[in-house]
Parts: structure tokens; C-alpha cells; sequence
């Protein structure tokens, strides 16, 4: 499916396709940056960073109206349990800062979508996981920036 969720966006005018891939649960700003930088089009990075950050409030606010009907044992329900076990013992220990940290760990299930959950899931006050989010999402931005940068000169090296 998320190929498939690529190739359609690859069509789109350049502001929509990054957003777009932003938005894409496991894709957001992993996928999208290695792709902007290979189309290179850096201009939209910052598009692919304020794009992430605002996943937090349809995704914290629709979890609370969408939790009431998801059936215990459900795969989506067993999902965000995961997602609370992995957040609950950083945040219990750092605090707010633990979410940024679970946020910034750029791999699967921890990014923008998976730490927003976690701050419902927590009973965390929203402005202040907002800021954690948000905070761990930069984070995640530069380390995958970086990383794609190195890896970009690198090739170009040869």
C-alpha cells in the first residue's frame, strides 16, 4: 500500500506530494526527506517539517473520540497498547522530554503519529505533549536530514 501511496504522490505538484508522504502513517518525514533530497527539491523541507508537527492534534483529538470504538484484542487496540508500553517507562522516567526522545528515535512506530498517541494515551495535558511532539519531531527531522545528506555526498562521491 505505501508504494502504492508513493507512486501517486510522485503526480502531484511538489508542496502537495511532500505533504502528502508526510502524512502517510511510517512514512511521514523518513520517507519524505531521503525523497526530496534525491528529486532535489530541499526547498520543501521545511513543508515536510511543519507538515509533521501538525499531526498531532487531528491525531491526538481523533483518538479520543476513535478510542471509545475500537474492540479490545483489535489489532489497532493491541497497536496503541504496544505504543503505550514503549513510551510509558521514558516518559515516566524523563518526563516530557522522554516523548521528544520516543519521537526523535527515527524508525518505525515512534514518530509524530505513534508519540501523539502516546500523549493521549498517557493522560498527558496536549499543549504540553504538543511540545514534546514537536520537539521530538525536529529532532527526528535533523537526524534523518543529516543522515540522507552524508549518505546523498557520499554517492556523489563516486
Amino acid at each position: 500500500m505505501t508504494e502504492s501511496v508513493v507512486a501517486w504522490a510522485q503526480s502531484l505538484p511538489p508542496v502537495l506530494k511532500y505533504v502528502v508522504l508526510t502524512l502517510v502513517p511510517w512514512v511521514e518525514l523518513r520517507g519524505a526527506i531521503p525523497l526530496a533530497i534525491q528529486q532535489g527539491e530541499r526547498l520543501y523541507l521545511p513543508v515536510i517539517l511543519l507538515s509533521n508537527t501538525l499531526i498531532f492534534w487531528p491525531t491526538y483529538y481523533g483518538l479520543e473520540w476513535l478510542y471509545r470504538f475500537i474492540p479490545e484484542g483489535a489489532w489497532l487496540h493491541r497497536k496503541l497498547e504496544r505504543i503505550r508500553e514503549k513510551a510509558h517507562p521514558l516518559v515516566e522516567k524523563y518526563g516530557m522530554l522522554g516523548l521528544a526522545v520516543f519521537v526523535a528515535i527515527p524508525l518505525p512506530g515512534t514518530g509524530a503519529y505513534s508519540g501523539s498517541c502516546a500523549g493521549w494515551l498517557l493522560d498527558l495535558d496536549p499543549r504540553h505533549a504538543f511540545l514534546a511532539v514537536t520537539l521530538g519531531v525536529v529532532g527526528a527531522f535533523l537526524i534523518v536530514w543529516g543522515a540522507t545528506e552524508l549518505v546523498a555526498a557520499g554517492f556523489a562521491l563516486f
